[in-house]
């Protein structure tokens, strides 16, 4: 096999503090035995220090006993160096003993001769030291390293020479781990695990094995009973559910090819950065209705995805959950194995390529994180020792009621410590760029969508939830200190404070929120018919009363086109022109508005049915030049956003930003002025009526001429293509409490963004 991870240090058992295992005894002046009640247990799958029983054992001068449990084998010799010794067998199941003459500890390898008449030749196990010091279990309890994935999990690398894999999990409470797999008939008695009682982990190096086995965890509870078979919580690939395995993989040494990607990406300041993202749900983007409806691989979503999400102008995409989750349904807010990309598409390998293609097109990936619960699913997490290990035990603390699943316990250091790793798991290893962290309303309040007596207030009697508030903190700071030039960005729909500020200001720490209030008011107003609109006129302005609170994402996400709701454009109102006229002016509204962007697919061409998990987006709907419009809107919008520093270099600060046309609620039009860092003035004007206004004076921060960037009344967008003849010089005639002023034509249903040359 190709090692692919660092070697492993082999450490002596007498030396290991903190183990309880001690394969080298003393010297006796007798000749002692293993005593059959420990071979009872070893063969029960019970014995809870499986060190201390097989391996070589020292049982006199020069004197060495090497023990092994070989069920499979009828009979089987020790090899070591030249020699071979015959072992002897002491229990019917296949408990074996051989003896052997040296000075030092023997490296041996075991030939079993199989009932069909097969022989195999391994390294044994427990011929092998531990390969973990006591730092490195302690630093588990570090909220901010990444040792979680570097110490825990399925670890490919060579000890003592030898090749092979090096498992280690937490779970402080169970009487007895064994890994089992494809690689030992998943037999509980064939490798169980030594324990570090200073920190509960289990591990055990089984050389020999290849990536691609499959394999899960076996565990006794403090009960003695056995829990159902258990994924690694920090397995780097899983089965394609709904197999439930764990995978053999390592961390894998994918040959990146975007360090120019990742040195540049540092040197930006993201809120003075155009961005805009596309959010995505990998497995319904597109598929492929000739062979099954299958899915896209990774490789076919770089060769597709990538190039279109370039075309259209964004800057990023957003992946809806990927970290290896059970059921299709969840869109993967209900995840199992957070270390592992999921199989429905590909490698992991696979997945780095994906990312590398997109780095290589300057497109930034983010991944939608799901620390604040996870689901009840048997192989997961939940009471993964046998006890509430994970999840608070308490159900008004442990247990989520909208969702069904449960909450982890965040002040529980090594739960802390897991969640942190995993988040810098996916920035280091796998170069994303950012992390949209979901329900984080959920995760701060804990009488979140709870009445009264259904959840314990904190040690000062309030309601917000202060582990969950160190554990975000702690993690932005880790994130930022250790990925530079990657996001965070909070979907926390309330008015926390200080959710995007520095957490040395007493803030969360996030880079970015998104803004769920904007989105709320804005679609609310785009959903009335024109002739009320002016009734609502405060849905379009209120937003600016706290745009510069938090540096603030606008999102039209996944959320707006489910559970009922339709699609954007199914919530216009109107005929069909209009409707199509009003998702191309709320788009126009939208990009011209301070705030990062966020779209989920199929908006961006105006996808006429809700969102389904299950199939396809209609990309046949691209015949129909109106949803081509919409599609060109989309893509015109981003280029003008990204190109003109005025929209997006002061998306987060009120100096970008005046108020021009504030208060024209009988005419549904707004106005306002976007200020770039440089000077840069940008105009932006709507008209949510399908009546086109000839004449409409407004005033404009400065003279000079006005150039007509974008009118999603344009012709080439389906629209009726009234307009401004290119653009407007500036009149010295005040207006709007300015010196200088443009008389503008306003088409209807429409937003028209001019930007000042000269």
């Amino acid at each position: 096999m190709t090692v692919i991870d660092e070697t492993f240090a082999p450490r002596a058992e007498e030396g290991a503090a903190g183990s309880v295992a001690e394969t080298q005894r003393a010297a006796s002046p007798t000749i002692p035995t293993v005593h059959q009640d420990a071979i009872a247990a070893i063969m029960g799958a019970s014995h809870g220090d499986p060190f201390s029983v097989l391996g070589p054992h020292k049982v006199g001068a020069n004197t060495w006993e090497v023990r092994a449990v070989l069920p499979e084998a009828r009979a089987a010799n020790l090899i070591l160096d030249e020699r071979t010794v015959p072992f002897e067998k002491r229990h019917a199941d296949g408990f074996f003993v051989a003896r052997v003459e040296g000075e030092g500890r023997p490296l041996y390898e075991i030939e079993t001769e199989l009932w069909d008449g097969s022989t195999r030749r391994r390294f044994d196990p427990y011929g092998f030291g531990s390969s973990i010091e006591q730092y490195d279990v302690a630093g588990l309890r570090e909220v901010g390293t990444n040792l979680v994935y570097r110490i825990l999990g399925a670890q490919a690398g060579r000890l003592d020479g030898i090749d092979g894999f090096r498992f280690a999990v937490w779970a402080p409470n169970a009487k007895k781990v064994s890994v089992v797999g494809d690689f030992n008939e998943w037999d509980g008695r064939r490798h169980p695990m030594r324990l570090w009682q200073d920190g509960g982990v289990w591990e055990l190096f089984v050389p020999g094995l290849e990536p691609g086995g499959r394999y899960k965890f076996e565990i006794r509870g403090p009960d003695g009973s056995l829990v159902p078979l258990k994924a690694d919580p920090v397995a780097f690939a899983a089965e394609h559910p709904p197999a439930t395995g764990s995978i053999l993989h390592g961390l894998g040494s994918f040959d990146w090819r975007d360090d120019g990607w990742m040195g540049s990406r540092g040197a930006k300041d993201p809120r003075h950065a155009a961005i805009s993202v596309y959010e995505v749900h990998l497995g319904s983007w597109m598929r492929v209705p000739e062979e099954g409806n299958r899915y896209l691989t990774y490789k076919e979503l770089g060769e597709r995805l990538i190039p279109y999400v370039k075309d259209m102008g964004f800057t990023h995409i957003e992946m809806l959950p990927i970290t290896e989750f059970p059921f299709d349904g969840s869109w993967g807010y209900q995840p199992v194995s957070l270390f592992a990309p999921t199989s429905r598409f590909g490698t992991p390998d696979e997945f780095a390529a994906f990312v590398d293609t997109a780095h290589e097109a300057g497109i930034g990936v983010m991944l939608d994180w799901v620390p604040g619960h996870f689901p009840l699913d048997a192989h997961g997490l939940g009471q993964f020792d046998g006890t509430h290990l994970y999840e608070h035990a308490d159900p008004r603390q442990g247990f989520h009621q909208d969702w069904g699943t449960y909450i982890y316990n965040f002040g529980r250091t090594e739960v802390a410590s897991f969640l942190t790793a995993n988040a810098r798991f996916w920035l280091e290893h796998y170069h994303l760029d950012g992390l949209r962290v979901d329900a984080v309303a959920s995760m701060l309040y804990l009488d979140y969508s709870r009445r009264a007596g259904e959840w314990i207030p904190n040690r000062y009697g309030g309601n917000e939830n202060l582990d969950a508030i160190d554990f975000l903190r702690k993690t932005n700071e880790a994130t930022y200190s250790h990925a530079p030039g990657t996001i965070t960005v909070a979907e926390e729909s309330t008015s926390w404070p200080g959710v995007s500020h520095p957490t040395y200001t007493g803030g969360l720490g996030f880079g970015f929120k998104w803004n769920m209030g904007w989105m709320h008011d804005t679609l609310h107003y785009m959903q009335e018919d024109p002739i009320h609109r002016r009734y609502h006129h405060h849905n379009l302005t209120f937003g600016l009363l706290y745009a510069f609170s938090e540096n603030f994402i606008l999102p039209l996400s996944h959320d707006e086109v489910v559970h009922g709701k339709g699609s954007l454009l199914g919530r216009m109102p109107g005929d069909r022109w209009q409707k199509f006229a009003n998702l191309r002016a709320y788009f126009g509204f939208m990009w011209g508005h301070p705030g990062k962007k966020l779209l989920f697919m199929g908006g961006e061409f105006g996808q006429e049915r809700e969102w389904n998990h299950d199939a396809s987006l209609d990309w046949h709907l691209l015949d129909d030049p109106l949803h081509r419009g919409v599609k060109d809107v989309v893509r015109d919008l981003n280029r003008l956003y990204v190109s003109s520093p005025a929209l997006h270099s002061r998306d987060a600060e009120a100096a970008g930003f005046q108020w021009l046309v504030a208060d024209d609620s009988d005419n549904s039009v707004i106005a306002w002025a976007r200020k770039g860092a440089g000077g840069e003035i940008a105009v932006v004007v709507s008209n949510f009526t399908p009546i086109p206004r000839e004449g409409y004076r407004i005033g404009v921060p400065a003279g000079g001429f006005y150039r007509e960037a974008f009118n999603s009344d344009a012709a080439q967008y389906g629209g009726s293509n009234v307009g401004n003849g290119g653009g407007r010089d500036a009149e010295a005639q005040a207006s709007h409490a300015q010196q200088h002023s443009l008389s503008l034509t306003l088409p209807p249903l429409s937003t028209v963004i001019f930007l000042r040359e000269g």
